[in-house]
């Protein structure tokens, strides 16, 4: 299991719901959130986004270009 994919499983047990109750929040199938838990590495950046803010989670990343960070909230 990927990190990306181990976080949205925490992330959905903590508030509780169920991966169908998830996939209802954003407009997808309970077997599209088993395979974003499972792996995440075919889901789109989009996808990903919309899972964690339908979970209410706060999202950060962070790149780093040469001696240069670039955050995203």
């Amino acid at each position: 299991m990927d990190i990306i994919g181990k976080m949205i499983k925490q992330a959905r047990q903590e508030r509780n719901l169920t991966q169908e109750q998830l996939g209802e929040l954003i407009g997808v199938q309970k077997s599209q959130i088993s395979k974003l838990e499972s792996s995440a590495n075919s889901a789109t950046i989009d996808t990903i986004i919309k899972v964690f803010k339908a979970l209410k989670a706060e999202i950060n990343f962070r790149v780093k270009l040469e001696n240069e960070f670039v955050q995203l909230m």
